[in-house]
């Protein structure tokens, strides 16, 4: 009995290991063929208070990727990469209105987000329906929720390295010459 122990705690050990390593990996869970909600989402998204029939109540649709790092960091990189800075700038807002505040025009849910890159808003807002992959576009959504602060902490992504207060560890410093000085021989006499 006593020779087996080792065994069976270094195979317990194992488990727990797995175990663990397998709960830290959703995070940066990287699926590159999520199959995520994208028409659905859009139809259950309200346009206007125009309706037929009595009130209903708006469905809320979650974003699939609020608590997923690597999509939000890939949000990031889209943004900058389908010139979306070039309107809202780095969300603080430019032609397109800003990004970082609590003042949403059309909703700061994710299915109102997703509505409005897909379909478009009027004054600027083109669409990119059929121009960007649904995937793509809830990560969209899930990074410009984390400009505003719709997201945990852990999750939106730091601030670019351009942006960045502190010197790199490879930068130096200029420095002037210790003795400049004219030489002699091209002096005039």
């Amino acid at each position: 009995m006593s020779s087996r122990c080792p065994e069976r705690r270094w195979v317990l050990g194992a488990v727990a290991l797995w175990a663990v390593t397998l709960g830290g990996c959703e995070r940066e869970r990287r699926g590159f063929h999520d199959r995520v909600p994208g028409t659905p989402a859009l139809s259950m998204v309200r346009q206007s208070d125009l309706q037929p029939g009595p009130r209903t109540a708006d469905a809320a649709v979650p974003s699939p990727y609020d608590d997923n790092a690597y999509a939000v960091s890939e949000g990031k990189r889209l943004f900058n990469q389908y010139n979306c800075s070039g309107c809202h700038f780095q969300g603080g807002g430019g032609i397109g209105p800003p990004l970082m505040d609590a003042e949403w025009i059309y909703g700061s849910e994710p299915q109102n987000i997703f509505a409005t890159i897909v379909e478009g808003r009027p004054n600027g807002m083109p669409s990119f329906r059929h121009r960007i992959p649904d995937q793509q576009v809830w990560q969209l959504v899930a990074y410009v929720r984390s400009m505003s602060g719709l997201l945990a902490k852990d999750v939106a992504p730091g601030r670019s390295d351009d942006m960045q207060v502190t010197a790199q560890e490879q930068q130096t410093t200029k420095e002037h010459p210790v003795k400049s000085a004219v030489p002699p021989s091209t002096q005039r006499p």
